[in-house]
């Protein structure tokens, strides 16, 4: 595909509004409970974009969102930037590789795991009330051993495939660092944002970014995840606990069709 082609996708407008309409519903759910892939990418690939084009379309648009969410967040008072410093590294540092290795490493094995792990996170997230309180008394980590672990290793995953990092990382602050749900996830989005973009700086040089319709779709992401970080605030776990199991439910049927 051509430079320009690239840039100016051959496309309707209407189905560029379409996308914007598919990256701003996304950009809601993914700020509650992650998952908007899901929307997004089959969206991208029904408008003809090949399927490197549209997972790299895709993490452009995509981090729209997760910075947005993250901002207001951040804004609200429920993130502090310096005491989340070391965590936003080792999970750049772990996306960064994850990017670089998804063509020398076979993530066929990993990927089929994916879905019994994610409908362990839904069961945890089900009985969260009762469970909660027991593991984080019992695994709590440091915030450096947590940015070492955790941060690294699901950063990784990111880079490498992707699908339910935000239910990871809420999953891993409930039982490792004992925050609430509405507080666990304003700091997902955070580390979800710096993997989303240190996968899209390797990307960028992929050749495979459609950047209009990104930045269109990015934008749509922008305003969906300000009115989902928002019901995080306002709504808490009523909201947040059955969007996770829906969505950890949702992606790991998916991955069990597609493969």
């Amino acid at each position: 595909m051509a430079f320009m082609d690239l840039v100016f996708y051959d496309i309707s407008i209407w189905v560029y509004f379409a996308l914007f309409a598919a990256a701003f519903l996304a950009g809601v759910i993914d700020a509650i409970a992650g998952g908007g892939g899901l929307i997004t990418v089959p969206v991208l690939l029904a408008a003809g974009l090949s399927p490197a084009e549209a997972l790299a379309t895709n993490k452009l648009q995509g981090c729209a969102g997760t910075v947005s969410a993250s901002y207001h967040f951040i804004k609200k008072g429920q993130v502090k930037l310096s005491d989340m410093w070391f965590a936003i590294f080792m999970t750049a540092i772990g996306a960064i590789t994850g990017t670089l290795l998804v063509s020398y490493l076979d993530s066929a094995l990993l990927l089929k795991a994916v879905p019994i792990i994610l409908i362990a996170v839904a069961i945890f997230f089900f009985f969260l009330p009762k469970v909660q309180p027991y593991i984080a008394s019992r695994f709590s980590l440091t915030n450096m051993q947590f940015s070492l672990f955790i941060g690294t290793g699901i950063g990784f995953y990111d880079g490498l495939i992707g699908p339910g990092t935000g239910a990871f990382f809420s999953t891993a602050y409930l039982c490792f660092m004992g925050l609430t749900v509405v507080s666990a996830t304003a700091h997902t989005k955070v580390l979800n944002a710096t993997s989303n973009l240190a996968s899209l700086a390797m990307f960028a040089f992929s050749g495979h970014l459609v950047w209009a319709l990104g930045i269109i779709m990015g934008i749509g992401q922008w305003f969906g995840a300000q009115i989902g970080s928002r019901l995080v605030i306002t709504k808490g776990a009523k909201l947040i606990r059955p969007m996770v199991i829906i969505m950890c439910l949702a992606i790991s049927v998916k991955l069990l069709l597609d493969n």
